[in-house]
């Protein structure tokens, strides 16, 4: 990565707008309501904005890191709706558990904040939970399912990405357990 704090900002606010304006022109489609829309096009969107921001800020390191994440969280995700076989609220099949919209989505969120920063990552993370959002809202899954691909997805990021410099969160080991620790730099 190439680029320093006030690039990440430049880069946040990018992102924001091309989330606004995709949101925007793309209220068109098949699902059922705009609400539900929304989340499909930020499903969508998420992962292109990740995929973008890992040229735009020349990080081939991060492509590929981004690439590992999402295969092994949509894999992990994919075999999990196979072994526990819950069904979804609306009863169109048993693959409610874990939700991999969520996955998708909260892979691309955790994946901007771990490696960029939570300039770029608090709207990632506010978009991913508006397409969880939806997915509840559409009753297409539970909010544990949600809430599920939500944690595998961060969890496989913490595991697989390295951080970038802006910022970072770690589970850290103490002598009762685990604790969660913030280095945030101004």
């Amino acid at each position: 990565m190439r680029r320093g704090n006030r690039g990440n900002r430049l880069w946040a606010w990018q992102t924001i707008s091309a989330l606004v304006l995709s949101l925007t022109v793309s209220l068109s489609g098949y699902a059922d309501d705009r609400w539900t829309q929304a989340g499909e096009v930020l499903l969508y969107a998420l992962p292109l904005t990740a995929a973008t921001a890992t040229y735009t800020l020349d990080d081939p390191q991060g492509r590929s890191q981004l690439v590992v994440a999402y295969g092994v969280t949509l894999s992990t995700s994919y075999v999990m709706k196979g072994l526990i076989e819950r069904e979804r609220p609306d009863g169109t099949d048993n693959l409610s558990f874990p939700s991999f919209s969520a996955a998708s989505a909260f892979t691309s969120a955790a994946f901007i904040q771990r490696r960029y920063g939570w300039d770029a990552g608090l709207p990632a993370y506010l978009a991913a939970s508006y397409v969880g959002w939806s997915k509840v809202y559409s009753d297409r899954h539970h909010a544990t399912d949600v809430i599920a691909g939500a944690v595998l997805a961060w969890g496989v990021n913490q595991w697989l990405v390295e951080p970038g410099s802006a910022s970072q969160v770690a589970l850290v080991p103490t002598q009762g357990g685990m604790a969660l620790a913030f280095e945030v730099k101004f």
